[in-house]
């Protein structure tokens, strides 16, 4: 589905991923863990558009994206869920959500969207700068989902949550994944929310991947390692 291939971005005259592969299969999740600062969110970026990368190769469902615009990759079935959220918080939820609408074409919210998100039905009316944290990275995900994208990004998704609302986030995308038949990328440093949701687990240490397991070859303790400041 996804296939990254040595792919290299700079700042400037600054390199800060060196030479990066990954590959993301059909209805997978992979964990991008790293401490902050060590390339996660360049490297979601990238994925979606926002940072052209200076080298490499992004395909997606046997397409070059290299050279195409942020909004033509979303067309083409990938959404992206940016680091804080940034929900439009002068509209209300209703409209943050047809607001995702517009890449795929559809007129209508998908109905599955509020069976996922049941706070957001009771609050579509609300102004989203309203809602709590949490609640605007469910409107934020929801948003992403009224695309109807193939895979997902989820940029550090747990950024200020309390245990109890990243629990159940995690247990949220599992249902997303299994319900939509979606592939998720999820960058993250709580080690506890990506062994809930994810099948690998990738480690990114100063723009290179470091470390890569999955099932029972994931060792807490070693990941652990990279994510300690």
């Amino acid at each position: 589905m996804l296939a990254v291939r040595d792919l290299r971005v700079s700042y400037g005259m600054s390199e800060v991923i060196h030479g990066i592969s990954l590959d993301v299969g059909a209805n997978e999740t992979v964990a991008v863990m790293g401490r902050n600062g060590m390339g996660k969110t360049t490297l979601f970026k990238s994925l979606i558009g926002m940072q052209p990368n200076s080298g490499g190769s992004i395909n997606f469902n046997g397409k070059e994206l290299s050279k195409v615009q942020s909004y033509q990759r979303v067309a083409s079935g990938i959404a992206y869920v940016p680091q804080g959220r940034m929900v439009f918080p002068t509209l209300t939820v209703e409209e943050n959500i047809v607001a995702g609408l517009e890449a795929s074409g559809r007129k209508k919210v998908p109905g599955d969207i509020y069976e996922l998100f049941p706070v957001l039905l009771e609050m579509r009316r609300r102004k989203a700068g309203n809602l709590s944290g949490g609640q605007q990275q469910q409107l934020a995900i929801a948003r992403a989902l009224a695309a109807d994208p193939k895979i997902l990004l989820l940029d550090e998704p747990t950024e200020g949550m309390q245990p109890s609302i990243i629990k159940q986030l995690a247990s949220t995308l599992n249902e997303i994944k299994d319900a939509r038949k979606i592939s998720i990328v999820v960058s993250e440093q709580v080690l506890s929310f990506a062994l809930a949701v994810s099948n690998r687990m990738l480690v990114i240490d100063r723009g290179v991947i470091v470390h890569e397991a999955s099932g029972d070859q994931i060792d807490r303790a070693h990941i652990s390692k990279y994510l300690s400041v």
